[in-house]
């Protein structure tokens, strides 16, 4: 009988700009009585990878341009806040009293780019997502290999609303040390007929079971350790995931 265990981490301070996540996380595991063991999977919320990075932004500096104030005027949302929504998108999808889905320029499509204000200390301050979460999560991976000596996966996961559906799961936006996407096209199923469409979107599904247990408010518990999760390991990226505008049938 497979098994699939999670565990979250809730020994880990307060991130601020310059901390070494990597040493953060390894203290964490140790306090926990969780010790890394290869194929081992480790998920980091969002938040802590950027505040580590330094995405931090002080709306008090932000000038807003002529498009923001009229998508504020729109939204109802503060100017100041939908310029760095435009600075970060590549297009808005959607504006509306109250809603900005943008269009991030990782190729995501997201309310407000993903710029949020939960949790993020600081008068008037805002937290955007890491510059490119595949390498923060490769950054991490390498420094939790030297800090545990073990080789494991990392996923960097945020929480993203969906189409047609209430709610927010959590969802990969970077990854390190195992396939962001399962393809099982021409394997056999229990009939012995060959599948044509099938494929798993293993980030994303370890991505949404931890983001559970890391919760969505004062939780305080950004990485959850995983331990059984299924498929070989290899080297990927959360761009897998994405599916091409020409494929989109919605867009």
């Amino acid at each position: 009988m497979s098994s699939l265990t999670l565990t979250a981490l809730r020994a880990i301070p307060e991130v601020r700009a310059g901390d070494d996540l990597a040493l953060l996380i390894a203290g964490a595991l140790t306090a926990t009585g969780v010790p890394a063991a290869h194929g081992d999977v480790l998920v980091v919320a969002q938040k802590i990878v950027s505040k580590s990075e330094g995405r931090v932004v002080a709306l008090d500096g932000v000038v807003p341009s002529a498009r923001a104030a009229d998508y504020a005027r729109i939204t109802g949302k503060d100017p100041r806040y939908v310029e760095l929504v435009l600075r970060e998108s590549v297009r808005i999808v959607r504006a509306a009293p109250g809603v900005l889905i943008a269009e991030h320029r990782l190729g995501c499509v997201m309310a407000n780019a993903g710029i949020d204000r939960s949790n993020v200390p600081g008068e008037d301050c805002v937290l955007l997502l890491p510059e490119d979460p595949d390498a923060s999560a490769r950054a991490l991976r390498d420094g939790l290999h030297a800090a545990c000596g073990a080789g494991i996966g990392v996923l960097v996961i945020d929480s993203f609303g969906r189409p047609w559906r209430h709610g927010v799961v959590g969802t990969a936006l970077g990854v390190a040390g195992l396939p962001a996407l399962v393809d099982l096209r021409g394997r056999p199923d229990r009939q012995g007929r060959a599948l044509q469409l099938t494929q798993v979107a293993l980030a994303d599904g370890l991505a949404a079971a931890a983001s559970l247990l890391m919760g969505e408010g004062a939780e305080g518990a950004p990485v959850v350790h995983a331990r059984g999760v299924p498929y070989p390991r290899r080297e990927s990226s959360v761009r897998e995931l994405l599916r091409p505008a020409a494929e989109d049938l919605f867009r």
